[in-house]
């Protein structure tokens, strides 16, 4: 189960909206399922309409930072700009992490998560932070 408060799924919208109509990729980076932040990445892929390829780069950069900080890659993010909110062929065959992939229908703003290449679907649970009175 991914765990995500409603701040980092805003920002993790805002990212994808952004970016439209390119497919927009990036990283949900916390502990034990627990995301505590959004960090996007660039899709550097030549068809981004189509696809998206995280900047190799950037991406090394920050799984770096991820292990310098004691946090982890909780999931890895992207959006499909007309849907489905459902991995493609391509999906499947470039899961190379072992984390969950959440796919964004940027349409009809369905939001769904997969364990990959399986198929497997994750439940993501939105914490709503209570106010502090």
């Amino acid at each position: 189960m991914l765990r995500i408060q409603q701040d980092c799924l805003e920002q993790t919208l805002s990212h994808l909206q952004a970016v439209l109509p390119r497919e927009g990729v990036g990283l949900w980076v916390g502990k034990r399922g627990q995301v505590r932040q959004v960090w996007p990445l660039e899709n550097v892929h030549p068809m981004p309409q189509k696809r998206y390829e995280a900047d190799p780069q950037a991406l090394t950069m920050l799984l770096l930072r991820i292990e310098r900080e004691g946090l982890e890659l909780v999931a890895i993010y992207h959006s499909h700009p007309t849907g489905p909110a459902r991995p493609s062929e391509t999906d499947r065959s470039q899961a190379f992490w072992r984390v969950p992939y959440v796919i964004f229908d940027m349409q009809s703003g369905e939001v769904r998560a997969y364990r990959l290449p399986e198929g497997d679907e994750v439940v993501i649970q939105l914490e709503v932070a209570t106010p502090k009175v």
